[in-house]
């Protein structure tokens, strides 16, 4: 690839937006509710479905239940999303965006299959 071409690419690159945000992932069976966010939404679903289809969730629970019900049993769906150009701290903004849901939500126990962070 010549250098021009790379150039516009990088550019096209640049100006593609990227949304971070915090995504609910609900077993239809039971009603439990698995909560996380990530600094790039795109593909993050199939990521996800590939990783529990794989055996390699990091969340043995939710991988359990998917391994037993399998994918129809489960909804995912995006709460909240802002483009990322803005934010300077992407990580930090995302985690802060998932502990409000966590507070609302408190997917913990019976009601979820997040794990309750210690108290600082």
């Amino acid at each position: 690839m010549d250098k021009s071409k790379r150039k516009e690419l990088q550019e096209e690159f640049k100006q593609v937006k990227t949304f971070m945000g915090v995504v609910r992932i609900t077993n239809r069976a039971n009603g439990k509710v698995f909560i996380d966010s990530y600094p790039n939404l795109k593909n993050k679903w199939l990521t996800i479905q590939m990783q529990l289809d794989m055996g390699r969730f990091a969340n043995a629970e939710l991988q359990r239940d998917w391994k037993e019900q399998g994918k129809e049993a489960f909804d995912y769906e995006v709460l909240e999303e802002k483009d990322t150009s803005d934010i300077a701290d992407v990580r930090w903004e995302t985690k802060q965006m998932e502990k409000r849901w966590l507070e609302k939500l408190q997917p913990y126990g019976d009601a979820g299959y997040n794990k309750p962070k210690p108290k600082a």
